[in-house]
């Protein structure tokens, strides 16, 4: 979870005049979010690895009586109202708001957090994007970097990137992460009820759902490259090189923790371990935006392949997958969408490092499986299947918001498989729209899930 009050560099934009009183009351209610909200986090890792920006379809539409040349985007943009016009409309009341641009432009962002988790952090966060080329078709290329630290000790850095070149002929996805972290464990499985076993079986399930904090230090270095081999359809390979150092878990000398007993059980040290493997991926993209799809699909398949050779502390294979459909159910007011996500990641052979195995939030983005901290179910097989329609509340669209459920199952060590058990998670949020151009929201979502789990999850754009 995190909250991220920002400041937008751009071009200020036409709006809806309101006025200064309420204008100001607007500023004082965001301001104030950060200080009534706390929830809970999962790793602080970011990925862009969803598809850059389309450029919005200039074909004109009639609809309701309105005109053709009232429907192209840009006169739908105009009618809009987002923090840049917001920002104009109390500090400039008086100026007139420039020609939209095409290109996304740079946020920047306060990084701010509270929870017990991590303590109170600080940092701050950059997002850039433009249009590389001349090619008007080209996918929009967007880079991000953050740096923040917390009470707790926590300090975390990265930098990635996804740019497409001109005509998206290659598309290059990757990014550093340097971190001091901490991740809350809730034991390995989907919390299905625990049918008996060994003592070391009891503590890797950890059925009471006690919960234990592992510190490390985290290292990640990935780069993919893709090619365009046909419309809309790209393959990949890379590498990626994930690696923990100097592990603590608060574990006895009988290694008394979950992720104690499964590191003896599968043969990992317990103060380090490395990751490092080959990445072969396809890739198909419609989807008409990264930042907030109204229409369009995206699908992604992946085969990861982690070798000792190269300096991994074992051999596995993986499969994930990734299928995210969007409708939009209103001709008139396309932001109503009903979308769909399904995430999967499947070990096809050898053995994973405990903060390796996939499960909630161990997605691309870290999204998925709101309502539970990150890997708070886990196993080597697991899928998560999630439902959103989202609805804009006023006509302007500043305020938007969002009704949700997920899915999640996996597969333990006490006979539970795939698909046998689900765990539920469900809520609402409000959106507030930051870069109409870019369609860039503040996701406010408050979710509930199973044994007790809830709590405030806050960012940047949409969960997927």
């Amino acid at each position: 979870m995190t909250f991220e009050p920002f400041y937008v560099k751009q071009k200020y934009r036409p709006g809806y005049k309101k006025s200064r009183l309420r204008n100001w009351l607007c500023v004082f209610v965001l301001a104030c979010v950060p200080m009534l909200t706390w929830g809970q986090i999962g790793d602080r890792t970011d990925s862009l690895k969803a598809a850059s920006l389309k450029a919005d379809s200039l074909k004109a539409v009639s609809m309701q009586g309105r005109t053709a040349k009232e429907q192209v985007p840009g006169k739908r943009l105009s009618q809009q109202y987002d923090f840049g016009d917001l920002e104009r409309s109390v500090l400039h009341p008086r100026r007139k708001a420039d020609t939209l641009r095409s290109n996304s432009g740079i946020i920047v962002v306060p990084n701010i957090a509270a929870n017990p988790t991590i303590g109170a952090q600080l940092g701050i966060k950059a997002v850039a994007g433009r249009k590389l080329g001349s090619d008007p078709n080209t996918l929009f290329s967007v880079a991000a970097t953050s740096a923040s630290i917390t009470t707790k000790d926590i300090i975390y850095f990265y930098i990635n990137h996804n740019l497409f070149t001109s005509g998206n002929k290659w598309n290059l996805q990757g990014n550093i992460v340097v971190a001091k972290t901490v991740t809350p464990d809730h034991g390995y499985g989907i919390g299905a009820k625990f049918n008996g076993g060994t003592l070391a079986d009891s503590v890797l399930a950890d059925p009471t759902h006690k919960g234990y904090a592992i510190n490390s230090i985290y290292y990640n270095v990935r780069e993919k490259v893709y090619k365009k081999v046909a419309k809309n359809l790209f393959v990949g390979a890379g590498l990626s090189f994930e690696i923990r150092a100097h592990i603590k878990n608060g574990d006895s000398s009988e290694n008394a923790t979950p992720s104690g007993v499964y590191n003896n059980r599968y043969g990992f040290p317990q103060d380090h371990y490395f990751a490092d493997g080959f990445l072969f991926n396809l890739e198909y993209i419609t989807r008409d935006n990264p930042n907030r799809a109204y229409t369009g699909i995206y699908f992604d398949l992946g085969l990861r392949l982690n070798q000792t050779w190269i300096g991994s502390t074992k051999n596995s294979g993986q499969i994930t997958s990734d299928i995210r459909k969007y409708f939009s159910l209103s001709a008139a007011s396309p932001e109503t969408v009903l979308a769909f996500w399904n995430w999967g990641s499947y070990l096809i052979g050898g053995a994973l490092p405990y903060l390796e195995l996939p499960g909630t939030a161990r997605d691309g983005t870290f999204r998925s499986g709101r309502g539970y901290t990150s890997q708070y179910f886990k196993g080597t097989q697991f899928n998560d299947t999630e439902g959103e329609f989202r609805f804009p509340i006023l006509s302007n669209k500043f305020i938007s918001g969002v009704i949700f459920g997920n899915l999640q199952t996996g597969n333990d060590d006490h006979g539970t498989r795939i698909f046998q058990v689900f765990q539920t998670g469900y809520g609402a949020g409000l959106r507030v729209l930051f870069n109409k151009t870019t369609r860039t929201n503040l996701a406010l979502d408050y979710a509930f899930g199973q044994f007790g789990n809830k709590g405030f999850f806050l960012n940047l754009n949409e969960a997927f």
